[in-house]
């Protein structure tokens, strides 16, 4: 599985680390889902994510943007995704985090039909209209099944993905 948000934020990208903003959802979603609890060093959330086969990475190589918000997002490029699909074909499922790196994708990126897309609720502060428990109730539908069928036990093979 393939996670994307749009771009990282201002506090992302000064620590090097996705969703370090810690009023960001995310990392607690992803610790009731795959054990990556936000109370964790960052290395260990990553190998819980891994662990789990899933993979996280923007929708966007590069764009202007004042501030965190997506909607000042400029000039967006994309990443490469043929040439990750083609290094990783075992990409099931992309879930994007929010509306609006859906929406970015499918303006300007192809993928094979045997991919699964899912448009998840944003895990963002600025996208606090929905309850957290909502949120992850919404992320665990989408995910759940996924999720369920990559626990194959401790030795079951893990991609490293780059990101």
């Amino acid at each position: 599985m393939l996670i994307l948000g749009s771009l990282p934020g201002r506090e992302s990208l000064a620590r090097g680390e996705y969703y370090a903003n810690r009023a960001n959802r995310f990392w607690w979603i992803m610790g009731e889902l795959a054990g990556a609890f936000p109370d964790l060093p960052y290395a260990a959330r990553l190998d819980r994510l891994r662990e789990s086969r899933i993979a996280l990475w923007d929708v966007c190589a590069s764009a202007e943007r004042a501030g965190s918000l997506d909607a000042n997002i400029q000039n967006p490029e994309p990443n490469d995704f043929a040439g990750f699909l083609s290094r990783h074909p075992g990409v099931r499922l992309i879930g994007f985090n929010g509306a609006y790196a859906a929406t970015l994708f499918q303006r300007s990126v192809t993928i094979p039909a045997s991919i699964r897309t899912d448009r998840l609720p944003s895990t963002s502060p600025a996208h606090a209209g929905m309850r957290p428990e909502v949120k992850l109730a919404l992320w665990r539908a989408a995910l759940g099944e996924f999720l369920a069928s990559t626990h194959a036990g401790p030795n079951a093979p893990v991609q490293d993905f780059e990101g």
